[in-house]
């Protein structure tokens, strides 16, 4: 017959227990909390790029970089994959999109989204402000979208995008701003295209007005390449 263990022995293991339970139920907690705002983020992202999808005209930025299936190119600013999901869609299982963007929050459900959506042709970059390492030489087409005019360091910038193309390489680059002049978070088509020829790019094709929408500044799109 078993003995009884003393009360001043079964209390640690009772409070143990309970500490087991709380924990494992604080933990449940926190996974469905946790789940919830992330669908709750790639429900946000699919209604944003649906509504972007109706102005941004990605079919002809995406014609734009001259890429086909088993291409390499750059989404350079890729945030949470707009045009890197895109992208991979072009290119193919025997291509390859190369992300690059400084904020891994954004590139997580860049990541998340192209697993859920079956795309292993995405490799994922983090950045930095004065180097997107990229290998040399690797490239056939560089995509700058939105992202040119928060560079903190474009010209060193635009030194590692020339490296990363090879030769005959396309660089397409899509921002914002007024014609002639540059503000805040925009940025004149002419400051950048100066810098493209400086860099020994050759401009293809530029649009001042590639989107223009009420009450916002107008989007320009510039084609260059490297010789």
């Amino acid at each position: 017959m078993s003995k009884a263990l003393p009360a001043e022995k079964t209390q640690p293991r009772v409070r143990l227990r309970i500490l087991l339970f709380l924990g494992s139920a604080f933990a449940i907690l926190v996974s469905f909390y946790l789940l919830s705002e992330v669908s709750k983020t790639l429900n946000q992202l699919s209604a944003v790029e649906a509504e972007r999808d109706q102005w941004q005209r990605p079919a002809d930025v995406l014609s734009s970089l001259g890429i086909q299936p088993g291409s390499t190119v750059v989404d350079l600013g890729s945030g949470a994959g707009y045009f890197t999901l895109k992208l991979a869609d072009v290119v193919g299982p025997k291509g390859e999109v190369v992300a690059v963007d400084l904020r891994r929050l954004s590139l997580f459900f860049l990541k998340l989204r192209a697993l859920l959506r079956n795309r292993h042709n995405i490799e994922i970059i983090v950045g930095a402000t004065d180097d997107p390492h990229l290998p040399a030489a690797s490239a056939d087409a560089v995509l700058i979208s939105n992202t040119y005019h928060e560079f903190a360091s474009p010209g060193l910038m635009l030194d590692h995008t020339w490296r990363s193309l090879r030769p005959g390489g396309r660089l397409v680059i899509v921002d914002r701003g007024p014609a002639a002049e540059t503000r805040g978070h925009e940025i004149a088509m002419t400051v950048v295209e100066a810098a493209l020829r400086e860099k020994g790019f050759a401009v293809l094709g530029r649009n001042e007005h590639f989107v223009d929408r009420p009450g916002d500044e107008p989007w320009w799109l510039l084609v260059a390449r490297k010789p």
